[in-house]
């Protein structure tokens, strides 16, 4: 509808959310129909060019014509050879001109990875993108519609392009009224489309439990949809029809993998306007809110990290756990304890063990590890993940939720066993972890509330709440009295810990 009404306008997604293979489509579709000659072309190679606006524009009218050279269009479409020598800093717009005025359908435009665009050359190319848009009211051949696509939002290219970003700018060829447009992730019904035709190529079904715990640990995010079924179906060589468990036997052959998009992202960790977003959501507490937090939390949501919408939560359960797995690498290298010694004789785990280990730990190297931690806000609750990922995940797995402002963090300890029947079963032990902070009240009476929502949730009947006191007047190790039995406000019966 936009192309239609010969609208230039932003769509933007995370990396590897399909946009490429969207526009590809949309491109060739549009050009059979016979009227519009649609281009496609990656903006990516002008990346080296920097601030050079003058090789940008070289590198750019390259990638055009190689593109529509590719994609074998008649003579007749084909841009000029060679483009109009005109003045650096004005040649794309002129090439662009030049090639609307000879040739006989209307011209739309998609310049893909626009983001490689940087400096001086971003500026010069929207500029010129600018002004042949607002000069096609007086007959000026231009395109009659383009799309940048990448993963900045809106408001980017309009102060790039000149425009005031907190104003609607008819004249601004990059405004459609309030906001761009996001390729969006997929749902249920698109996951179990997408994975039928598997099985129609091949007549092996993904359950429903199986389309559901996908979209459960992925939230629909496309590349992890797509790298949870290759992992099934070509690296694990599953055969017979894909249930649940194996869904979640290839989430963690990912994780352990570090796949190229999952190192993309965990890469971004320690960018100041990365971290000021996700620390206070590992951390479970609010951001401090000031005029460029709002351009933080743009950005994030840019890179596909955390929820389009409130409340602030990382975007999916594996994107979490990856997350608390490479900031709590460091101090898992400390943790020596054998994982296997924490297997009961009948194959259960044995968490009164753990707790008392990691009391141990957490005495010796927990001062150490806080002052290391990038992430100082967050330090207790990464540490303490560590110390469980450590001695949990060689037989069992761990399930994480956390959000800022939630003052907690949840954990759900699942360890597969044999019953004495010979029967499989999964144990489940929940734990709840909070921070006492200088100046705040003891968070036990809301943890002990909290953990009793949490298991209610789980139908468990017991759990465990681990309180981190951070206060500088907080009792010491021999004051603490160690471990304390109690109940919840609904009678169940609970561990609390004072670390």
């Amino acid at each position: 509808m936009l192309i239609e009404m010969d609208r230039y306008f932003v769509l933007h997604a995370p990396r590897q959310t399909g946009k490429t293979t969207a526009l590809r489509t949309l491109a060739a579709e549009l050009t059979a129909e016979g009227d519009t000659a649609a281009l496609m072309f990656s903006c990516e190679r002008a990346k080296a060019a920097g601030d050079d606006y003058a090789a940008a524009e070289e590198m750019l009218l390259q990638a055009i014509r190689e593109a529509a050279t590719r994609w074998g269009w008649p003579d007749e479409l084909l841009p000029p050879d060679p483009w109009p020598q005109v003045t650096p800093g004005s040649r794309f717009g002129a090439a662009l001109s030049e090639w609307c005025r000879r040739c006989p359908r209307r011209v739309v435009l998609f310049m893909d990875e626009v983001d490689a665009l940087q400096g001086n050359s971003l500026v010069s190319i929207l500029s010129q993108l600018r002004d042949g848009h607002n000069a096609r009211p007086e007959g000026h051949p231009f395109p009659v519609s383009v799309v940048l696509c990448g993963l900045r939002d809106l408001r980017d290219y309009k102060v790039a392009s000149g425009g005031d970003p907190g104003r609607s700018n008819p004249a601004s060829p990059f405004n459609i009224i309030a906001e761009s447009l996001r390729l969006g992730d997929f749902n249920t019904d698109q996951i179990a489309e997408l994975y039928d035709q598997h099985t129609q190529a091949t007549g092996q079904e993904f359950t429903k439990d199986a389309v559901d715990r996908v979209f459960e640990l992925t939230q629909g995010q496309p590349w992890l949809v797509n790298a949870l079924a290759y992992e099934i179906t070509l690296k694990m060589a599953v055969t017979g029809d894909i249930a649940a468990g194996q869904v979640d036997t290839a989430k963690e052959r990912l994780i352990r993998a570090r796949a190229t998009h999952l190192d993309a992202l965990v890469a971004r960790l320690h960018e100041p306007r990365v971290k000021r977003v996700i620390e206070p959501i590992v951390a479970g507490s609010l951001p401090e809110v000031d005029l460029t937090f709002s351009d933080a939390l743009s950005y994030v949501r840019d890179l596909g990290l955390i929820r389009e919408r409130p409340p602030l939560k990382v975007a999916n359960p594996i994107y979490r756990e990856v997350i608390l797995r490479v900031l709590g690498d460091p101090a898992e290298q400390y943790v020596m304890a054998d994982p296997y010694s924490f297997v009961l004789p009948d194959g259960r785990f044995d968490l009164p063990r753990l707790l008392r280990e990691f009391v141990v730990f957490w005495r010796e190297h927990g001062e150490v590890l806080i002052r290391q931690e990038g992430y100082h806000e967050a330090a207790c609750q990464i540490i303490l993940m560590a110390f469980l990922h450590r001695l949990v995940n060689g037989g069992g797995q761990l399930d994480r939720e956390y959000a800022a402002g939630t003052k907690r963090l949840d954990v759900l300890i699942r360890w597969p066993h044999t019953g004495p029947e010979g029967e499989r079963l999964i144990q489940r032990e929940a734990m709840e972890l909070k921070v006492w902070r200088a100046g705040e009240h003891d968070p036990k009476p809301d943890g002990l509330a909290q953990l009793d929502r949490y298991l209610d949730r789980l139908t468990l009947s017991t759990g465990v709440l681990v309180i981190f006191d951070r206060r500088p007047e907080a009792p010491t190790w021999n004051e603490r009295g160690g471990f304390e039995e109690t109940t919840t406000p609904s009678g169940r019966q609970v561990t609390v810990l004072r670390a």
